[in-house]
């Protein structure tokens, strides 16, 4: 790498960034098309946002997915029925990893925690608290016993699962850190940062600092996503600058550079034999590789936005994908095809309120309202998703919609929505007039724009609620 080049890492920060939120655009300006009742095959259905993060149990019967809305979900693969809803954190969820023979999942957050959960009982057991910001990635050692997770704080923590205790922090990155893997025979670690580099770390059997073995740099923008091969001699990377590297972990070599996305590679899986790695990216594409050939073997296609997390399962014959459409997807990799239902359509009358309310479809409000449909439904048989169901929001007092978990910020509100609170909020932004809440900042400096989304809203989300004379103080919409 010309260390020219990244001599300031928050340049190369911020470029990813500038890409990350043309992604994100991207995504929003797909949601009329998706609305209008694309076909898709979308069995893991259940999330309210994103799917950032996905891990397979050990005997290949069981995934957990982790969200942008908040829970991580337990999916029974042979049905492809929701088993379990883990819904205790105060963030979006970016990744989760299974311990002790998938008896319990470690969870990673916006909210800057890691949540250890019991898988038998759906019980929250501890919650560990350390870093100072997001945390993106987590990983838990083979033994079960110690985990890492990267933190947008620039750290890397290491966490004793079993005395519940953080050990070490690791503070050698010079930027954002995005992804952590431990090598299969739990011997070493590797880190993944926006400063573009990979760095190797053996850890001691007595449970003393990592030794840094060393700093591998070739991506020319931040790396997302880390995965050791069997034998733990090499590894793959995956980065914003398009590409996905393999690595000599013995010399620190970069032996070959993998190109088949059109845009930054979000994640990187190699499948239990080692003979084939997966990645995908913000291109919604999975490209299958044959490590050795050095070359796509298949690409699959059926997610429609960024695909931001993959897992093979323990026989190495599926596939799961997690992405920006909210569903993850199994997929038979001998078949070359998804495994499910394929008449699910986004856009269903359970789903989407662009069908309930297809009698005013066509108006500007609806268009306006296409930007909320990842976090809210409005039918009545509409479920809670990143945000609760808006089904019946005028005349509702906040904080009472069943089943959602509200923000400290809203939780025993008095106020009640109206149409003059709702145009405070877009407005002054949630961020001004309902500080620390959930709600995502945005506006909507146009009045005429804000009145045409309270009137879609009144159409399409249900009969008003009787008022109770309350006064409509501050309040973030549903959350």
């Amino acid at each position: 790498m010309n260390p020219s080049k990244h001599a300031d890492p928050l340049r190369a920060f911020s470029a990813a960034l500038a890409i990350l939120r043309g992604c994100c655009r991207a995504a929003l300006l797909s949601l009329p098309l998706i609305m209008a009742g694309t076909a898709v095959q979308a069995e893991l259905r259940g999330h309210g946002g994103f799917v950032k993060g996905v891990a397979v149990f050990p005997d290949g019967s069981r995934a957990v997915t982790a969200s942008f809305d908040y829970s991580l979900i337990v999916w029974d693969l042979a049905s492809q029925r929701a088993l379990q809803v883990l819904d205790d954190h105060e963030g979006a969820v970016n990744a989760v990893a299974l311990a002790d023979e998938g008896r319990q999942a470690l969870s990673a957050s916006d909210d800057g925690t890691l949540r250890l959960w019991d898988l038998q009982s759906g019980r929250l057991e501890h919650v560990f608290e350390g870093h100072q910001g997001k945390v993106a990635a987590v990983a838990v050692a083979p033994d079960g016993r110690l985990a890492a997770s990267a933190g947008w704080d620039q750290t890397v923590r290491l966490w004793d699962l079993t005395s519940r205790q953080a050990t070490h922090v690791l503070d050698e990155h010079r930027s954002n850190v995005n992804s952590v893997a431990f090598s299969r025979d739990g011997r070493y670690l590797l880190t993944g940062s926006y400063d573009s580099s990979i760095r190797l770390w053996s850890l001691a059997a007595d449970g003393q600092r990592p030794e840094l073995l060393r700093v591998m740099e070739g991506h020319d923008f931040g790396v997302n996503a880390l995965s050791f091969l069997p034998g733990d001699q090499y590894a793959l990377s995956a980065s914003v600058d398009e590409t996905v590297r393999l690595w000599d972990l013995t010399t620190g070599d970069q032996l070959a550079v993998l190109r088949g996305h059109n845009g930054p590679v979000f994640a990187v899986s190699v499948s239990p034999d080692g003979r084939f790695a997966a990645s995908a990216g913000v291109d919604g594409t999975v490209n299958l590789w044959n490590i050795e050939g050095r070359r796509i073997v298949t690409s699959l296609t059926g997610h429609r936005q960024p695909v931001w997390a993959l897992a093979f399962t323990p026989d190495g014959r599926q596939l799961l994908s997690a992405g920006a459409d909210s569903v993850t997807r199994l997929w038979d990799l001998e078949a070359r095809s998804e495994i499910g239902p394929s008449d699910t359509r986004v856009g269903d009358a359970d789903d989407e309120p662009a069908v309930a309310a297809a009698a005013h479809e066509g108006s500007r409000g609806a268009k306006l309202f296409r930007t909320c449909v990842a976090c809210h439904t409005t039918t009545a048989d509409g479920a809670n998703r990143a945000g609760p169901t808006l089904y019946g929001v005028f005349g509702r007092r906040a904080g009472t919609v069943e089943g959602y978990n509200y923000s400290a910020a809203l939780r025993g509100s008095s106020i009640i929505w109206s149409a003059e609170t709702i145009d405070r909020l877009f407005d002054e932004g949630p961020d001004r007039y309902t500080p620390g809440s959930k709600m995502p900042v945005q506006r909507m400096p146009s009045a005429e724009d804000r009145a045409e989304l309270i009137a879609y809203l009144k159409q399409v989300t249900g009969p008003a609620q009787p008022t109770t004379g309350a006064e409509p103080v501050q309040e973030r919409l549903g959350q």
